[in-house]
């Protein structure tokens, strides 16, 4: 057997280079670059075998320096996301508090669901010098380190203590990533003394490796029993979620409502996926959903879900669908989103099933009075958007007044991204998105901090579309470091700071939670009261980013801001535009319930008056406990 002496580190740096995915025929790099910081940890270990690469050309892998180490793995799990997870950054860092850094990004990227590898750097295998600079002691065992950490985090977890441990671990690493299933953040943990460690590699290690991403047909019989489950309904639904996208069946799904009449609601993940004026389109739906939507998520009778998992907001806390004996289909890859609700499961992907589920429903279509009802809605929905686009709010304008002008300017294939706060149930009822890949708002982990980096990432996936970071002042302020990096990369983003000087989206939560907004404003501690409601802090975040190297640009309500945004399109830098808005609203028209508990007991009027509230509204709620017929006729 022919073999090669390196490192684990150069090892490992040449077998991801040689790293490939494909579906549908398209192969492409399954790890286009490894992002990363240096630190004591794996300077001498992937730094010098990255440094290595360059100078040997044995093994194509660009480095990319990053300001913050969550950021990087947001960074990643965004160029997953725009490449429907076909492929996927390493994140490198070193040991202690720079690994660490990177567990919101790896709870971020399993919850979505997104495939990211991370290499967070260990302490010595040996434990020769121990404890070393930022180890952790644990007097109850002698192989634990702060990495463990990452194992309820990680779809996969390893630690390499030997060099020929890789080579397993490195092969189920790729297998995990490229999982349509079972995908998320993959864990190799890498001691620093082994990253540096010698070892003769069997050379067939590193030769080209493809791997396909397969698309699972449904079962026949299941596709026969759900397509007699549909053509039984009254008054059938479709959820779209981030399936339909992820296995590019976009397509699929547009014919397969026009064939069918079914109205089309999304999820976050799935907006896009049927453009918003399509005739069967209804637009969100759940607790931020649209009137539309849930007036028909109300009376649905048997809900087909394609790629979506349900989570709180899609559903309304389980309030949304309110027929008593609603039933499910559930098309999905993971068949453990597929059984959610006592649902008849089709675990498939998604084009594979759309095509499997409309070959079977061939000329049948629901009551054309049930499609023209849902026209109706989402036409009047469209109108209570306009409205809120042109609010004519003052002296600050409203938020959506904001999303109002840049959905108007922006192109068809533009990219908005956002993640945290008042602004994703602002979009999921009023963005108007044309492609898949238009409406970015990470809304499975929710990250404050995330929309920035992605922003980067994002960008760096598809460099052929504008990208609009959507961020507010408190998300800002948590991480906005990766501005650097785009300057410094030459990578051109626009990121839009709303500024409202505190949570609106808390704060708004907080009053109806009878809680009075507490502690969500940037204020000024009053000396009297004692709360942190003063004066407004002097925060200036357009200086800030300017520091940062980007180009800004103030603006001073809704005109100015769309001459900004105008100058920023036709800019070839990253540019910073800055808006003031009014953090009391007014707010879109709300139809959804979300459940976040209120006091049963306190001694302030106000938090009475909401668990009352509260009270009622719960009554409502259900599990969807109504299995599908074994047979229907």
């Amino acid at each position: 057997m022919e073999t090669i002496r390196l490192t684990t580190a150069q090892a490992l740096v040449r077998f991801l280079a040689n790293q490939w995915s494909a579906r549908d025929g398209v192969t492409q790099r399954l790890i286009p670059g490894v992002w990363g910081i240096f630190g004591h940890g794996n300077v001498a270990g992937l730094g010098q075998a990255l440094l290595q690469s360059v100078h040997t050309k044995d093994a194509d892998l660009p480095y990319y320096l990053a300001r913050n180490e969550q950021g990087m793995v947001h960074a990643a799990s965004a160029f997953a996301k725009m490449r429907n997870r076909m492929a996927a950054f390493a994140c490198t860092a070193s040991t202690g508090p720079g690994s660490t850094n990177m567990i919101t990004g790896a709870a971020l990227a399993t919850t979505n669901r997104l495939p990211v590898l991370l290499l967070p750097s260990d302490m010595f295998a040996t434990r020769a010098p121990d404890p070393v600079l930022q180890q952790l002691e644990d007097a109850r065992a002698g192989d634990v380190s702060v990495n463990d950490a990452f194992r309820p985090v990680s779809k996969y977890f390893d630690r390499i203590s030997r060099p020929e441990q890789l080579i397993p671990a490195a092969l189920a690493a790729m297998r995990v990533l490229t999982d349509p299933a079972e995908t998320g953040a993959v864990t190799l943990c890498l001691p620093q003394d082994v990253q540096a460690e010698a070892y003769d590699w069997p050379v067939d290690f590193f030769r080209r490796r493809v791997w396909e991403v397969p698309r699972p047909a449904p079962e026949p019989e299941a596709v026969r029993r759900a397509a007699a489950l549909l053509r039984s309904a009254r008054r059938p639904l479709i959820v779209a979620g981030g399936g339909v996208v992820y296995s590019e069946a976009t397509e699929e799904l547009r014919r397969f409502a026009e064939a069918t009449g079914i109205p089309v609601a999304d999820t976050h993940a799935g907006k896009g996926a049927v453009p918003w004026d399509h005739p069967c389109a209804v637009g969100g739906i759940g607790a931020t959903g649209t009137a539309a939507a849930n007036a028909l998520a109300a009376e649905a009778d048997v809900v087909l879900g394609i790629g979506t998992r349900y989570s709180d907001f899609t559903t309304a806390s389980h309030t949304v669908f309110a027929d008593p004996d609603v039933t499910f289909v559930n098309l999905n890859v993971a068949r453990l989103d597929a059984v959610k609700h006592s649902a008849l499961p089709l675990v498939a992907d998604a084009r594979r099933g759309l095509e499997a589920l409309a070959a079977e429903l061939s000329g049948w279509r629901t009551d054309p009075a049930h499609t023209e009802r849902a026209r109706r809605l989402a036409e009047d929905w469209r109108r209570t958007t306009d409205e809120c686009y042109r609010r004519g709010h003052g002296p600050l304008p409203a938020q959506t007044e904001i999303l109002g002008a840049l959905n108007e300017l922006a192109d068809d294939r533009d990219v908005v991204i956002n993640a945290a706060g008042s602004m994703p149930g602002d979009l999921q009822m009023l963005w108007r998105a044309r492609d898949p890949k238009a409406y970015h708002v990470e809304y499975a982990y929710s990250c404050m901090g995330y929309e920035v980096a992605a922003g980067l990432g994002a960008k760096m996936a598809d460099p052929s579309r504008e990208v609009f970071v959507l961020v507010g002042d408190g998300s800002y302020l948590m991480m906005a470091q990766e501005i650097v990096t785009m300057v410094s990369e030459g990578v051109k983003v626009i990121v839009i700071v709303v500024q409202n000087h505190g949570f609106a989206s808390i704060g708004s939560l907080s009053e109806s939670l009878g809680s009075q907004r507490f502690g969500t404003q940037y204020r000024y501690r009053d000396p009297d009261s004692g709360l942190l409601d003063g004066g407004v802090l002097p925060v200036d975040l357009a200086a800030n980013a300017a520091s940062l190297g980007a180009d800004v640009i103030r603006a001073d309500g809704v005109e100015e801001f769309r001459a900004a945004i105008t100058k920023a399109k036709a800019a070839d830098r990253t540019t910073v535009v800055h808006v003031e808005t009014d953090l009391l609203g007014p707010n879109p028209p709300s139809t959804g319930w979300w459940d976040v508990p209120v006091s049963q007991v306190s001694e302030l009027d106000s938090t009475r008056t909401a668990y009352e509230t509260y009270a009622a509204a719960k009554q409502a709620q259900r599990h969807y406990l109504t299995p599908p017929p074994e047979e229907t006729p």
